[in-house]
């Protein structure tokens, strides 16, 4: 029995989601940008190389930008096959992020509020006491 188009792309996706390098490919934006970078600088190279009337050989052995770009599609492709290869980054932050947004909220809120800063100094220092100042000398001078 074979099965059909739709049971046979159902496989096909189900494999590819499971694959990891697949994961990869979808969860790491700079591997997907190495991956372009490559892409694009081969196609480059591969236009310039075929459409000068040259020959693709002379071309690739002598005109510049052509080996300029074929070493820019290895570069990128040797980044992006490092990328791949090493395990994938956590991603931190979650206590210590939290942590720094409470922080700078609570700055902005003792900057912006005067009875929050009251609060906070009364806490720390404790109450001021209210006094009135009273002077003994006189504006005549007697």
């Amino acid at each position: 029995m074979s099965k059909t188009k739709a049971a046979r792309a159902g496989d096909i996706y189900e494999n590819a989601r499971e694959n990891p390098y697949v994961q990869r490919l979808i969860e790491d934006e700079e591997l997907r940008d190495s991956l372009k970078d490559a892409f694009e600088a081969a196609k480059n190279a591969y236009g310039r190389a075929t459409g000068n009337g040259k020959g693709t050989v002379k071309a690739v052995t002598s005109d510049k930008k052509v080996q300029k770009e074929m070493r820019k599609a290895g570069e990128s492709l040797q980044e992006a096959s490092e990328r791949l290869r090493s395990k994938p980054k956590k991603r931190k932050g979650g206590l210590g992020r939290l942590l720094l947004l409470a922080l700078v909220g609570g700055i902005v809120a003792l900057a912006v509020s005067e009875g929050a800063r009251k609060a906070v100094l009364d806490a720390l220092f404790g109450a001021e006491e209210e006094f009135e100042y009273t002077s003994t000398t006189s504006i005549n001078g007697s």
